[in-house]
């Protein structure tokens, strides 16, 4: 499967496939981006499965390089998947995706309705 440039109440998005290689670092965030360039993006919809475990974990500053990557080249983040396991285990990374998800830059939402039905809002 490939990504997918859709729009989401009027807002283009890139639903990033589930198949890709894994997203790691801020330079694969850059990589990502770039093979969109031409696309007009607003938001990227990336699934848990592209994301490996060491982004959950908040110690590792994955998560914040990744996430500052996607604003830096302005750009909205939609982490899209099932994290509930992640948010068992951490308190921090809990009161992390609340935070996030009452903002307008980054979201972690359980699919890509809710998404579509958040921008559509």
């Amino acid at each position: 499967m490939t990504d997918q440039v859709v729009k989401y109440g009027g807002h283009v998005v890139v639903a990033v496939s589930p198949d890709g290689p894994p997203i790691k670092t801020d330079q694969d965030v850059v990589d990502l981006i770039a093979s969109h360039y031409y696309d007009e993006v607003e938001w990227f919809a990336l699934p848990v499965e592209r994301l490996d475990d060491a982004f959950f974990g908040l110690s590792s500053r994955i998560a914040g390089d990744i996430v500052q990557r996607f604003v830096m080249y302005g750009h909205q983040l939609a982490i899209v998947g099932d994290i509930s396991h992640h948010l068992a285990d951490s308190s921090n990374l809990r009161a992390f995706v609340d935070e996030a998800n009452r903002g307008r830059q980054v979201w972690f939402l359980p699919d890509l309705t809710t998404l579509t039905e958040r921008l559509s809002a």
